[in-house]
């Protein structure tokens, strides 16, 4: 092998290893900081338990609990998953066909801005009463609450074309069909992709909020409903244990999120090739 080449693979390889170290190990070094200053302040402390609980309080209690708490997981993650799904279909559509139409977009967009504006916490005892079956009603409460990110960078980004490519379209007298598919969805790709890891950690924060709501009504049975019960019943650890679930669940949605976002533009587009 040419020893150039070499050297420069060489370099090429101990640069990713420091990228690696820097993007995971950096991160992990901050969370066992903190975990350790969290662990020894409680017991230096000597922190009742019901009012803070140890980050081994915590972990106990994720093993001894972890019948209740991985179904609770499944119906929040459940709930979520529908949601967002739900979600990305009726954005992609409503954006689809806001950039038909600017007259479509205009007498319709408002709404979809009050849709965002408007507190979950206030319609989702309404959607609760309206809505008979109780898992349906939390997927539309959180459902509300991840669509705008859609609706709102899928049009944005079906609108962000180039203009020089635009105008060969129209020299090749390309139908609006092959424009769409051949000129405004590659372009916006990377907007949508945005779009989908700011609307998964929507879905999962409205899908909380709904289980909160319909948890005091005594129907919801997810993490937010143990959240509750615990509170109740001073039952600090499992509060904890529900909570870290929760947030290893937004961090495992995002991650999904972006390793799918950099699968399909990692090869092509400079967003995903920078990084």
């Amino acid at each position: 092998m040419n020893p150039a080449v070499a050297h420069n693979s060489a370099a090429a390889s101990a640069a990713q290893t420091r990228q690696r170290l820097q993007q995971y190990g950096l991160p992990l070094l901050v969370a066992i900081a903190l975990l350790g200053l969290w662990q020894g302040w409680t017991v230096a402390a000597q922190v009742p338990v019901y009012l803070v609980p140890s980050p081994w309080d915590i972990a106990k209690t994720l093993v001894t609990d972890w019948a209740l708490l991985s179904g609770a997981l499944w119906v929040t993650v459940k709930i979520t998953l529908l949601a967002f799904l739900t979600s990305v279909v009726l954005g992609a559509l409503v954006a689809f066909a806001f950039v038909q139409s600017r007259w479509i977009e205009s007498a319709f967009f408002p709404y979809a801005v009050l849709l965002q504006v408007t507190p979950v916490v206030a319609i989702a005892p309404l959607i609760i009463i309206w809505v008979k079956d109780p898992t349906t009603s939390l997927v539309v409460c959180a459902t509300l609450v991840a669509l705008f990110p859609i609706i709102s960078n899928t049009t944005v980004g079906l609108r962000s074309i180039n203009p020089g490519l635009a105008s060969y379209f129209q020299l090749q007298r390309a139908t609006r069909w092959q424009t769409l598919v051949r000129l405004r969805i590659p372009s916006a790709l990377p907007y949508f992709f945005a779009g989908l890891r700011i609307s998964g950690g929507l879905a999962l924060i409205g899908a909380v909020v709904a289980e909160f709501v319909a948890g005091t009504g005594g129907t919801g049975t997810g993490l937010a409903y143990q959240i509750l019960q615990s509170g109740y019943q001073l039952n600090i650890p499992r509060l904890f244990a529900a909570l870290v679930l929760i947030s290893l669940t937004g961090v495992a949605v995002f991650a999904a999120l972006a390793a799918l976002s950099n699968w399909a533009l990692g090869g092509w587009h400079e967003s995903e090739m920078n990084r």
